[in-house]
């Protein structure tokens, strides 16, 4: 598939050679030519001189062959632009925006703009270092109603199913993390120590589900 990437700065780059690494092609566009210097050597995609937003800049980017857009440039205003135009303009389905402003991000967010907003995204991560107990939500749908969320799990769950875990209905297990990988568990895995469980749940039910699983199973 086919990427293109508005923005050449460190998260520009890194995600330029993590697709490229996949096996994708990739196209980066960036105002300065000298800031192609961070994709190296190594890098066999485009290399587009522009601005991010210019219709004829995209086009020389492939936009019109890509399966998504990212923008993240160090400007809020020219990545949301950018993120418009290539969804209104070129029909781009795939596209999120990073945004510095968390309360820009989450207007964007509302309006169907996919948009990762850096200053919150890094303090939920500092959070989830600082504080080791309790649920830390990683993901809040558009409507904030829905997070998926990592909870923490007693002990006395390991060995057992992990489908008992889900009797109260209010949450599902979207994957578990094992000693660095992560995968969807089917009815008859085992929680085993030191796994780390992801449910999706509605927000005003985190505390409850977090409470629930931080307690040992019910005997029966």
């Amino acid at each position: 598939m086919h990427f293109v990437i508005m923005g050449c700065g460190r998260v520009g780059s890194t995600l330029a050679h993590s697709l490229e690494s996949q096996g994708h092609e990739v196209a980066v566009v960036d105002q300065d030519e000298t800031a192609f210097r961070r994709l190296g050597t190594s890098f066999e995609g485009r290399r587009v001189t522009g601005v991010g937003f210019d219709r004829d800049t995209l086009r020389e980017a492939g936009i019109e062959q890509a399966y998504a857009f990212a923008a993240v440039s160090s400007g809020d205003n020219s990545n949301i632009l950018a993120a418009r135009v290539a969804r209104e303009t070129f029909g781009i389905e795939n596209v999120v925006a990073r945004i510095y402003d968390p309360g820009r991000a989450e207007i964007y967010q509302r309006l169907g703009i996919p948009t990762v907003a850096t200053v919150r995204w890094t303090a939920d991560q500092m959070l989830r270092r600082l504080l080791p107990v309790g649920a830390s939500p990683l993901f809040r749908d558009p409507s904030g109603r829905v997070v998926l969320a990592e909870v923490p799990v007693n002990q006395g769950w390991v060995g057992r199913r992990v489908d008992d875990m889900q009797v109260s209905g209010k949450f599902r297990i979207a994957y578990l993390s094992r000693l660095g990988d992560a995968f969807v568990p089917d009815s008859e895995a085992m929680l085993q120590d030191g796994d780390l469980l992801h449910v999706a749940v509605a927000e005003a039910d985190l505390p409850e589900v977090s409470t629930a699983l931080d307690s040992p199973p019910k005997t029966d």
